[in-house]
Order: C-alpha cells, then sequence, then structure tokens
C-alpha cells in the first residue's frame, strides 16, 4: 500500500507547469476506483457532485460531511486525493484555518478553499479577507508534520464577476502568500489561462468549462498550466443518463438498459 506521504509527494511531483495532469472528479467511493482503475494518477473532489449524491444543490452540504466525503474517497483509493471545501464552511478566517485542520485529520492529499461568501447578492469576499482567509488556512496546513498540499481558488468568473485583473491579482497574493497551487475556476478563454499561468508564481490549476473544453491538453501546456480539473462535468453526466429512466416510462420499454450494456462490462472489468 502507498503511504499518504507517498502519496502526497507524488501530488507534488505531478504539479509541472506547461505539462498539465489532468484529474477527475469523483463524486463517490465507487466512481473514485473507477478513476483510478481507468489510470487517472490523482483525483479530487467536487462539491456539486458530492451533494447531487445527497439530493441536495451545491453548497448546501456541512464542514463535516465534506470532509468526511473526501476522507472516504481518499481511504477507497491508492492514489492522492485533494478535497472540494467549498469557502471553508464560515466567513471568518478561522473557519477556514479549521476546515484545513479537520482535512489533516484523514488521508487527504491536499485541499482547496475559495474566495466565494455564499451570498448571492455578494458572492465574493473582499480581497484583504480573502488574502487572511487562505493566509490562515495556510498556517493551519503547516501545522502538523504532515505534508498537504493546499489549493487556494479565486470564484469571481463563477458569479459573474470576472475581472481578470483582480482575479490575477488575488492569486499572486494567494501564492505569496504560501498556497501550493491556485485555482480560478471559470476563466473566459485560453488567453485568459496564460495570462494567469504567466503572472502567479505557483502551478495553476484550470477547470475545463465552457469555451475552454475545445482546447487540448497540449494547448494548456503552452499556455503555462500544471493541472486541468473536470469539476462536477462527470458527474453531471452520469445523473443525467438517469433522466433516460423516462424512456421506461414513455414507451414501456427498457432499451434504455442496453444502450450501457458495455459500460456495465467495463465497470465491472476495473473494480
Amino acid at each position: 500500500m502507498t503511504t499518504l506521504a507517498e502519496k502526497t509527494a507524488a501530488l507534488r511531483d505531478l504539479h509541472q507547469p506547461g505539462n498539465p495532469f489532468v484529474i477527475p472528479n469523483p463524486w463517490d467511493a465507487g466512481s473514485a476506483r473507477m478513476l483510478q482503475g481507468l489510470g487517472f494518477k490523482a483525483l479530487a473532489t467536487t462539491s456539486s457532485g458530492f451533494a447531487l449524491t445527497l439530493g441536495r444543490k451545491d453548497y448546501d452540504v456541512s464542514r463535516k460531511e465534506a470532509v468526511n466525503h473526501g476522507g472516504a474517497v481518499a481511504d477507497a483509493v491508492d492514489i492522492p486525493v485533494i478535497a472540494d471545501l467549498e469557502n471553508g464552511f464560515g466567513a471568518a478566517p478561522e473557519a477556514a484555518a479549521q476546515t484545513i485542520l479537520d482535512a489533516l485529520k484523514t488521508n487527504l492529499a491536499g485541499g482547496s478553499i475559495e474566495d466565494s461568501t455564499g451570498d448571492k447578492d455578494n458572492p465574493i469576499y473582499e480581497q484583504a479577507h480573502a488574502i487572511d482567509r487562505v493566509t490562515a488556512a495556510i498556517e493551519a496546513a503547516r501545522s502538523t508534520d504532515r505534508d498537504f498540499l493546499f489549493t487556494a481558488r479565486a470564484e469571481a468568473f463563477l458569479h459573474g464577476r470576472g475581472d481578470l485583473d483582480d482575479v490575477i491579482t488575488r492569486l499572486t497574493a494567494f501564492a505569496d502568500a504560501g498556497a501550493d497551487a491556485v485555482y480560478a475556476p471559470g476563466l473566459p478563454n485560453i488567453d485568459a489561462v496564460k495570462a494567469v499561468c504567466d503572472a502567479v508564481s505557483k502551478p495553476v490549476n484550470v477547470l475545463i468549462i465552457g469555451k475552454l473544453a475545445q482546447h487540448s491538453v497540449d494547448e494548456f501546456a503552452a499556455a503555462g498550466a500544471s493541472r486541468l480539473s473536470i469539476g462536477g462535468g462527470l458527474a453531471w453526466s452520469a445523473y443525467g443518463t438517469l433522466a433516460n429512466a423516462a424512456e421506461m416510462l414513455a414507451t414501456g420499454n427498457f432499451s434504455c438498459l442496453s444502450a450501457n450494456k458495455d459500460g456495465a462490462k467495463t465497470v465491472a472489468q476495473i473494480l
């Protein structure tokens, strides 16, 4: 069995600017084992995907639920796992720190904290406060002897407040505070990805969403990215497949089941 220290070291080694790795996002232990079996080298949980498994919307889970979920996914596989720890489950820097301290009690190799507030009218924390929260989380991550890869996230583009200069300023400050990697989900195009990678001294995670999905790994490499996340995309696609069950009610036949028979065999072989 690979030790947690070995997993975290391997995770750090994967972060090479200009040579990005794809880190898919499982939503439970089964999907994690499936993705490991397909050959991926690391995984990251998805807050929206996990919320779906509970029949809830994104951001409707508690700190304890998110940390326990991340730990369960990490326990299910032999590759490193990063947890999506949302905004740290509280406005105060101490809340972000406590979330990391709780994550340190699991077999997670890393985790992320974002600068979103959860308030739709004021969705992003003011810059100085956001930096204070990230700094507190980093101090917590460094408070024990065990290694933990911390990612700081700037969420403005996901909330319609995208200002590239402000996002770069935040990510630069997060990197200067000691974040191991930075992440600005929702960047509008490959030029924005390159601008972030050029400006920030730490490895950059890119969310493959929207127009960015048309680009290849090689193009993200040329832009300087280190890590490529899928976010909740796989989970939503899997749950979307359940919608095909409506065909059984509408037509009275079960052809939707045979359509996935080859996939089911593949899953059985991998697990």
